[in-house]
């Protein structure tokens, strides 16, 4: 178990520093001049170069790398050159919306694809079946935010249930509170949902019909246990390791897919300022936050390796 998770550990930390090899390369060593991109093909010689000078684009690649992953160890970033101020400062303000919503999209998509695809499979080649796999096959060929337009239309535009789009805040000293926020997010968390739910609630069905073929659960119906029993006791933890994987990657999905749903509803989250971040030519941030979102990715698929050894017995035994 100690040396399973030492492995994990270590293959962790190698990826965080090839990710952050990867983004400084892409935005900074490609050709041209990131200077002259932001400021554009107007910009002056002088202007170029104080800005080159700002930015530390004069310095060794190398001293700048080392410079940039330092401060993020120690939780120091440049400074935005749209907003002059620290990027970290943007992203932590803009992540108290993001996370929740990845959070409540990530709830909804596991409650529904556990509940339809251990429904599915108990039912295999039924009528609740098929109309389980057709519903999941309609919400995997729908864009999320086409869907988004949609929930707009029908519960904000006709039934006037909720607004539109925007943030209230979570405080009531921003006019908001927290069941006004989870109300402004609910839309949005929907539609990231419908998408992943039908994907994983199709993992759920398959992995969930080939352990009920295993001897093990012939065993245990011969025994005396039903089939929800035997369902619920033996099967669905044995079959929840694929289950696991796909949704520790649905989950990093969520916190990086929701560019297009946040600027939809227009949610000041992390999507929408890296899209204003990329209109603005504001490389700091866009740098900082692409590693934030690929440290995401890794830590996930880290807790899911640790979830491994929780749900498989074997894995502790060895």
């Amino acid at each position: 178990m100690a040396w399973f998770l030492l492995k994990r550990f270590a293959a962790f930390v190698a990826t965080l520093a090839v990710a952050s090899v990867v983004v400084f390369a892409v935005l900074e060593l490609l050709p041209g001049n990131a200077a002259e991109v932001i400021l554009g093909e107007t910009a002056t010689p002088e202007s170029v170069a104080a800005l080159q000078a700002r930015l530390g684009l004069d310095r060794p690649a190398l001293t700048r790398y080392l410079d940039w992953t330092g401060g993020l160890l120690r939780g120091r970033t440049a400074n935005s050159i749209s907003y002059d101020t620290p990027s970290a400062e943007l992203i932590v303000e803009r992540l108290q919306v993001t996370l929740p919503l990845a959070a409540m999209a990530m709830a909804l998509t596991v409650v529904l694809a556990l509940a339809l695809g251990v429904y599915a499979a108990a039912r295999h080649n039924q009528l609740g079946d098929v109309g389980v796999m057709a519903a999941s096959q309609l919400g995997i060929a729908i864009p999320n935010f086409w869907f988004a337009i949609l929930l707009i239309l029908l519960f904000a535009v006709k039934l006037q249930w909720v607004s539109a789009g925007g943030f209230p805040g979570w405080s009531a000293d921003d006019g908001g509170g927290l069941w006004e926020g989870l109300q402004a997010l609910v839309l949005p968390a929907v539609a990231l949902a419908v998408v992943q739910a039908a994907i994983l609630a199709r993992i759920t069905r398959s992995s969930v019909l080939e352990v009920m073929r295993e001897d093990f659960v012939r065993t245990a119906r011969a025994k005396g246990l039903s089939k929800r029993q035997a369902l619920w006791r033996h099967v669905l933890r044995n079959a929840l390791i694929p289950v696991l994987t796909v949704a520790g990657l649905q989950f990093a999905n969520l916190v990086t897919g929701t560019i297009v749903v946040e600027n939809v509803f227009v949610l000041p989250g992390i999507g929408r300022l890296v899209f204003q971040a990329i209109a603005n030519r504001d490389l700091v941030v866009v740098r900082d936050v692409v590693m934030l979102l690929a440290s995401m990715v890794v830590v996930v698929n880290f807790v899911v390796d640790l979830l491994y050894a929780v749900v498989d017995p074997r894995l502790r035994g060895a």
